[in-house]
């Protein structure tokens, strides 16, 4: 596999930001109520399970990095049938999940700041895709990024 710069990047901020959602700086003390605890576990739960669902139908085709591993395969059944990248999406509910239960403004901007980079790690990781697979294209016409989409524009 040929790691590129911009991998190592990706992967480096991503890690820097999921040390950073450890801490606590910024508490939403109007968030602490039963029926916000319950939405955010929910939603944490519901993160929780897709992106291990989706790291399951990887399967041997899981890499941190966003280029293809070589002899990849490109998934389009599963969680992938709907969703181009449903780890990011598990991820991402899960943070604002948790968020929520701990009641914490801070782990929402962390949260929003691993959506902006999941944004652009996507972008990339979707040319590399194109470049390795001839039916991405199709695919991603059809699927949403991190959410299905609701309408298909053929």
């Amino acid at each position: 596999m040929n790691i590129s710069t911009y991998d190592i990047g990706f992967v480096g901020v991503q890690l820097l930001l999921f040390a950073a959602y450890v801490f606590d700086a910024l508490p939403l003390v109007f968030l602490d109520t039963a029926t916000f605890f319950i939405v955010g576990l929910f939603v944490f739960l519901a993160g929780m399970l897709i992106g291990f669902v989706a790291v399951l139908q990887l399967n041997v085709h899981l890499s941190p990095f966003p280029s293809p591993l070589p002899g990849a395969k490109l998934i389009t059944n599963g969680l992938f049938k709907y969703v181009r990248h449903p780890i990011y999406t598990g991820i991402l509910l899960s943070g604002v999940g948790f968020a929520i239960i701990s009641t914490s403004g801070y782990r929402l901007i962390i949260t929003f700041l691993l959506y902006v980079l999941f944004h652009f790690k996507a972008k990339y990781e979707e040319q590399q895709l194109q470049q390795a697979f001839d039916s991405y294209s199709a695919y991603k016409r059809k699927t949403g990024r991190f959410l299905p989409k609701l309408f298909n524009r053929n």
